[in-house]
């Protein structure tokens, strides 16, 4: 199922998820102690919220409401969403915006190399709004971004983070021919929880995606990530860890799920910090090659330092 709204026609007011707000409130739990964090307030944040305004582009870190939005623009580290704010699917975790997107920015990639050169990134991720309007799902907008990175940064690194290209026939040939350093696509939660979770994708779909970036170009690290404390089961998680390895995922990240609001699915559980330590401790017995796991961890975060450690560990595989 694909959900499209259209907002073109509405008024200033529309509601960010119009598809939700019937529903009944969903309640969760309150945070504990170690999923909290202080509110962003530095220069270095603020520098990076210049830039980003400056050059007209979106981020996923404001759309998703992202916790570990004040550490990395502190550091400059910002992941910036093409193709607009708005998302053609309703996803019951996610809190990007809802509705009929307007036409692709022909000048975006060109904006996002220029953000990428001011805040001097040695590795930058780009994500995007599924945009199930487009006939191929926006895969050119992908490719034309990284070739426009690479001219204007060559030494930058280039992670992305790309919807499922459902139905789009050759569009994941188009992106992963523009060579990307890492191509990240995330199944979000294990199968059983795809109908209320996110009920537009497709969770074999999904690792296929995955499965076809390897087949094309072996070269290219391939990542994805899922969240914890949907209501999944501990067998349902290391089920996702083996279907990712049979499809050679090099990395995996595992965070807990955070309601944006209570029009959203509700927490079901927090997941202590020693569960996530024990996540990964499996994870790298089936043979992945890099794991990020713990409450705060999201698929951008520290995605510089992790690039490094997981060149590293191929090459150590490779002698």
């Amino acid at each position: 199922m694909v959900v499209v709204v259209d907002t073109i026609s509405a008024t200033p007011l529309r509601p960010r998820h119009p598809e939700k707000v019937n529903r009944p409130d969903a309640f969760s739990p309150p945070k504990p102690d170690w999923i909290r964090v202080r509110a962003p307030n530095t220069r270095g944040y603020a520098d990076t919220r210049k830039i980003v305004k400056e050059n007209g582009l979106v981020t996923v870190c404001e759309e998703a409401g992202c916790p570990n939005i004040g550490e990395c623009w502190d550091k400059k580290h910002a992941t910036f969403m093409i193709m607009g704010d708005t998302c053609t699917r309703a996803c019951a975790f996610c809190n990007v915006k809802t509705g009929m997107p307007g036409a692709l920015d022909a000048l975006e990639p060109e904006h996002v190399a220029e953000a990428t050169f001011k805040l001097g990134l040695a590795h930058i991720v780009i994500t995007s709004v599924d945009r199930d309007d487009l006939a191929d799902g926006g895969a050119e907008h992908f490719a034309q971004t990284i070739r426009a990175i690479r001219a204007r940064c060559p030494a930058t690194t280039i992670e992305i983070l790309t919807p499922d290209f459902l139905r789009k026939d050759g569009a994941l040939e188009v992106v992963v021919a523009a060579k990307p350093d890492v191509f990240n696509h995330n199944l979000e939660t294990v199968p059983s929880r795809y109908l209320t979770v996110r009920p537009g994708a497709r969770y074999f779909h999904s690792v296929r995606l995955l499965q076809r970036v390897k087949e094309i170009d072996p070269t290219i690290f391939t990542k994805s990530g899922i969240m914890v404390g949907l209501g999944e089961e501990r067998h349902e998680v290391l089920q996702v860890m083996d279907d990712l390895r049979s499809a050679d995922v090099d990395f995996l990240t595992i965070g807990q799920y955070l309601q944006p609001s209570r029009k959203h699915h509700a927490v079901m559980r927090y997941v202590p910090p020693d569960e996530f330590g024990g996540y990964a401790k499996v994870a790298y017995t089936k043979g992945f090659l890099m794991v990020s796991a713990s409450p705060l961890t999201r698929s951008s975060h520290h995605a510089g330092d992790d690039f490094a450690r997981l060149k590293a560990a191929r090459a150590a595989i490779s002698g």
